[in-house]
């Protein structure tokens, strides 16, 4: 993809622009255009003819992306946008930050404010301490500054502990015990039965 970024520039300069980058050009007389900027990468200086504009390069607060069109039906991506050149007139002061506090459009006035979550409010010296510990422990040694807890299980009011959601194994069934019955012992005066093959001795 392409590398893009956005320019924006006074009125004044941006009809002088629209001149410049028209078919009559030649006969403008702004002819010459240049942008330049300084060792820190952020300050520059915008010239346009014989007069020159002091520039800041600003972070956008969300990625805009750029479409080109051959036949006004199909959209192609061509790049993802982040910082915008922003031209001012010399009276006008100039930024104190990097990011720009507004998108492009108006729905994204004070967009970090208005439409993004807030920072957290966290103790730098405790996230370079937790960052150290992770990178510790990824290189298979031990974590420095650590608490050890040991958490006992808790007991219910029933004596179990554990989770009251699991059921207890249920107990062995007892055996019945096997009762030997009069019948099966003998007559009811206590004699043994008879069986088939006692009478057929008696009878030899």
């Amino acid at each position: 993809m392409e590398e893009q970024f956005v320019l924006r520039v006074p009125p004044s300069v941006a009809e002088r622009l629209d001149r410049l980058l028209s078919e009559n050009a030649s006969s403008s007389d702004d002819k010459s255009l240049d942008l330049s900027f300084e060792e820190d990468g952020r300050s520059g200086t915008f010239v346009i003819g014989n007069d020159r504009f002091p520039a800041s390069l600003l972070d956008l607060p969300t990625v805009v992306e750029s479409y080109k069109t051959y036949d006004d039906s199909v959209l192609i991506k061509t790049a993802d946008i982040g910082q915008m050149i922003m031209v001012r007139d010399p009276n006008d002061p100039a930024p104190d930050t990097v990011e720009y506090r507004h998108g492009l459009t108006p729905p994204m006035r004070d967009a970090r404010k208005r439409r993004f979550r807030r920072e957290p409010d966290l103790n730098p010296e405790l996230v370079q301490r937790v960052e150290q510990d992770l990178l510790n422990i990824s290189a298979g040694g031990p974590a420095d500054n650590m608490d050890i807890e040991v958490a006992g299980q808790e007991k219910n009011g029933d004596g179990n502990a554990g989770n009251t959601s699991e059921n207890p194994a249920p107990a062995p069934e007892a055996k019945a015990d096997i009762i030997e019955t009069a019948t099966n012992a003998g007559g009811a005066d206590g004699e043994p039965d008879r069986s088939d093959s006692d009478e057929s001795d008696d009878s030899i």
